[in-house]
């Protein structure tokens, strides 16, 4: 079960700084650039088995001490930043969690080699038409 938004914010930390890019005057005096921290191991909303599955598909992007960051520097208004942190956050973990189906193995139809076969055959019937006859 995924958590939810409150209780997503409940468990992470933010820092902002100043965010490069274009803004003019803007950049140099507002802090835009957010990076949203996220501690797996302190969230009290996933059980053992799901914060295993979540380190093993964010283990590269985990830091050393397990810690998951994540930046946004898209807009101008660190609002807007804050927001886009937090739904990229969302995204990732409804990405990670997710448990695919294994893939059963079926038999190749009779009808599918039979179309190939006979597919295989006229090509060659056509490549054999076009060599000049034999007197």
């Amino acid at each position: 079960m995924l958590p939810t938004r409150a209780e997503i914010l409940r468990s992470v930390i933010f820092k902002t700084s100043r965010s490069g890019g274009k803004g003019g005057q803007n950049v140099n005096k507002v802090s835009s650039k957010v990076e949203l921290i996220f501690n797996l191991e302190t969230a009290a909303y996933f059980n053992e088995e799901q914060k295993q599955l979540l380190r093993s598909r964010l283990e590269n992007r985990l830091d050393t001490d397990g810690l998951l960051h994540i930046v946004s520097q898209e807009d101008r208004s660190q609002l807007l930043n804050k927001e886009k942190a937090i739904v990229k956050l969302i995204d990732l973990i409804k990405k990670s969690l997710i448990i695919q189906k294994k893939r059963k193995a079926t038999k190749v139809p009779r009808s599918v080699i039979e179309k190939r076969l006979k597919d295989k055959s006229s090509n060659a019937e056509r490549k054999r038409n076009r060599k000049l006859p034999d007197f």
